[in-house]
C-alpha cells in the first residue's frame, strides 16, 4: 500500500484521537514520543494500546503505526511492550541510527508477536533516518542490509531534530528554503529509499495553516519520487492526497504506455514520437496506482 499520507496523533489527547479515524488518512501515527510530555507517557501508552485493541486489524479504516521513543533508554521498551498486544501495523523508530537499530527493533518485535500470537512478521517498522547526522552518514548502507530487515517498509528524515543534532541555530537557507546539509539529507534519505525499493516519506510541513505551500511542494516531491508525507493535522490529508495525486494528462498517458505494452512483442514501443522501454512501464503502472489510491 502506497502511504501517501500518515497523520502524527498525540496518543495521550483523547478528544484527538476520537477524531483521527475520520482524517481519511493513509495511515494514522499514535504518538508516543515528542508531542507526549513525559509525566504522560505511561496514560499515552494505556490510551494507545486500548486504540489499536479497539479496531481489530482486518477492520482498520487506516493503517495504524506507533512512533515510539528513541532507542537508548528503557522507554522505547516500555513503548513496544504496551502497543504489541493492539496489532499495530507498524512501527515508526525515530533518530535511527543505522540499520542496526532496524534489526534491533525487529527482534523485539519477533518476541512481542509470538507472546500476542499475532503473525511473526506482520508489524512494519518505518524509519526516521535523517534526524542525526549519525543516521544520515549511515544511509548509504541500508541496501545492503535489507536482506537483514525484512519489516522494514519505509525512510523518512527530520530536519529539526538533524539541526539541533547539528548545534545549528536553524535549517533554513537565506531563501527560506532548507539549507544545503537539509536539502542534502532529504536527498539522501530519497535515495537510499528507492535504492532499498522502500517507501520514501518525507517529513511534516510545519506551517499547518499553509495550504498553498503545501499543496505545491508536494506535488514537487512527487515528482521527485517521493511516496508520501507525514501531517501533523487532520486538515492536511486531503492536501497531500491531491498533492500527490496525479493530473488527467499523467492518468491518460500511463494509460496509453501500459496499453502500447501489453499489445507489443518486444521490450520497446514506439508512442507519440518517443521510444519507451521497461522503465516507463514501471512509472505507468505507478501512476495509476497512485491515481486507485483515492
Amino acid at each position: 500500500m502506497i502511504l501517501r499520507s500518515m497523520l502524527f496523533v498525540p496518543a495521550d489527547s483523547e478528544k484527538k484521537l476520537a477524531k483521527a479515524d475520520d482524517a481519511g488518512a493513509d495511515a494514522i501515527i499514535l504518538d508516543l514520543e515528542d508531542s507526549v510530555a513525559e509525566a504522560r507517557k505511561g496514560a499515552a501508552r494505556n490510551l494507545a494500546r486500548e486504540y489499536l485493541q479497539a479496531r481489530p486489524q482486518d477492520g482498520r479504516k487506516s493503517q495504524l503505526y506507533v512512533r515510539i521513543n528513541p532507542l537508548g533508554t528503557d522507554t522505547s521498551m516500555r513503548d513496544l511492550a504496551a502497543v504489541s498486544s493492539g496489532r499495530p501495523d507498524g512501527i515508526l523508530l525515530p533518530k535511527c541510527a543505522g540499520p542496526e537499530d532496524v534489526e534491533f527493533i525487529s527482534r523485539q518485535l519477533d518476541d512481542l508477536e509470538n507472546r500476542a500470537g499475532a503473525l511473526e512478521g506482520s508489524t512494519e517498522i518505518m524509519a526516521i533516518a535523517g534526524e542525526t547526522a549519525q543516521g544520515v552518514l549511515a544511509l548509504s548502507t541500508y541496501t545492503a542490509a535489507m536482506p537483514r530487515l525484512r519489516r522494514l517498509a519505509g525512510l523518512s528524515w527530520g530536519p529539526w531534530d538533524l539541526a539541533t543534532d547539528l548545534g545549528a541555530a536553524t535549517n533554513k537557507g537565506a531563501d527560506g528554503g532548507y539549507a544545503f546539509t537539509y536539502r542534502l539529507a532529504m536527498s539522501m534519505t530519497l535515495l537510499a529509499a528507492k535504492a532499498a525499493r522502500i517507501q520514501a516519506i518525507d517529513t511534516v510541513h510545519a506551517e499547518f495553516k499553509d495550504d498553498s505551500g503545501l499543496l505545491a511542494w508536494c506535488k514537487t516531491i512527487r515528482h521527485e519520487g517521493w511516496n508520501g508525507k507525514l501531517a501533523i493535522h487532520p486538515a492536511q490529508v486531503p492536501i497531500i492526497h491531491e498533492g500527490f495525486r496525479p493530473s488527467p494528462e499523467e492518468v491518460a498517458e500511463a494509460e496509453q504506455i501500459i496499453k502500447a505494452f501489453a499489445d507489443a512483442t518486444t521490450g520497446v514501443v514506439a508512442l507519440n514520437g518517443a521510444m519507451l522501454d521497461r522503465p516507463h512501464l514501471k512509472q505507468a503502472e505507478y501512476i495509476l496506482a497512485l491515481r486507485n489510491a483515492g
